[in-house]
């Protein structure tokens, strides 16, 4: 596990993207593991700025909402055409349906794209509570993607995309913790004070389902980039 301590966000997103550039550049990209949220936010408009050919990567997202439609500007699918698809041409992009009738068949259908398309390298963020995706605490680390139950602190932090709190969705399509294991390169972002027990304890705490993220700790290629509030406690 490498960890790389920098300024600000901006600065983390760039070392990010120069990690990217150089493994795409080098012929070793073929799929990319995306993340949302706001803390790939400046990574993807880097992305935009950049002159880093990704007309022959496809892009594999970790997780959709349960029933928002790929339109819904709350949903992911929305999230990614709006901040990175619709101004960067990818060869193929995928995200699970939120609308699907059957989910497990959703989850089955997602998990053998993934396995179609083996991911180069992985972005995730972090949850203050450890999670990646939208893997709780608890969540077995033999999981593949799945339907989860967000929990209460999931759904607090993400409300402030939402016109009202009951409007925040209950559920959610993830990668599981094995599904984003099986990547090769992992790159993890983290920001801020708010994130700093949850690095704490990812990178120096027992690997434990209590904290998701700690699985990394089992992964031969990770590399955790975090500015100096988020590693406060390191």
């Amino acid at each position: 596990m490498q960890l790389i301590k920098v300024e600000d966000k901006l600065s983390g997103s760039k070392e990010g993207l120069k990690i990217i550039e150089s493994a795409i550049k080098a012929q070793k990209v073929s799929t990319l593991g995306l993340a949302t949220g706001s803390t790939p936010e400046t990574l993807y408009a880097e992305f935009i700025k950049s002159d880093i050919d990704t007309s022959e990567i496809t892009t594999v997202n970790l997780d959709e909402y349960v029933g928002l439609a790929a339109d819904d500007p709350n949903s992911y699918h929305y999230y990614m055409n709006d901040l990175l698809f619709s101004k960067k041409k990818f060869k193929e992009s995928y995200l699970p349906d939120g609308l699907a009738k059957d989910a497990e068949a959703e989850c089955n259908r997602y998990e053998a794209i993934l396995n179609e398309h083996p991911v180069d390298i992985q972005i995730l963020g972090i949850g203050t509570n450890g999670h990646i995706g939208f893997n709780e605490p608890g969540t077995s680390f033999d999981s593949l993607t799945h339907k989860v139950l967000l929990t209460e602190s999931t759904r607090e932090a993400n409300k402030i995309y939402f016109e009202k709190e009951e409007d925040v969705p209950t559920h959610a399509y993830s990668m599981g913790i094995k599904s984003i294991l099986n990547a090769k390169k992992i790159i993890l972002l983290a920001f801020g004070k708010s994130k700093a027990e949850a690095i704490k304890a990812t990178v120096n705490g027992p690997i434990t389902e209590d904290c998701p993220a700690s699985a990394l700790q089992n992964h031969p290629d990770v590399t955790i980039i975090v500015d100096n509030e988020a590693a406060s406690l390191l």
